[in-house]
């Protein structure tokens, strides 16, 4: 299982919880599970979301993997310019 740290107003989305498990062993996996978990957070996730695992931020690695004990934090997805 992997702690989720769920960033401002996405934590709405997940019954107001700041931090959740989910089974994945990479950022597809933890999206998906995430969206099965707690549907109201899948149009969130369909718009795009950032996520942050061990202090480096990814948003389309779909096959990142990430450790049971990496650091991960869902926000809303970053924008530059």
């Amino acid at each position: 299982m992997v702690q989720v740290k769920i960033w401002g107003s996405l934590s709405q989305f997940t019954e107001d919880r700041r931090e959740v498990e989910i089974e994945a062993k990479n950022l597809r996996e933890l999206l998906d599970g995430l969206a099965e978990s707690y549907p109201g957070l899948k149009p969130q996730l369909e718009r795009g979301v950032s996520v942050s695992i061990d202090g480096r931020v990814y948003n389309d690695s779909w096959f990142q993997p990430i450790e049971e004990d990496s650091e991960v934090v869902l926000l809303a997805r970053l924008k530059g310019g």
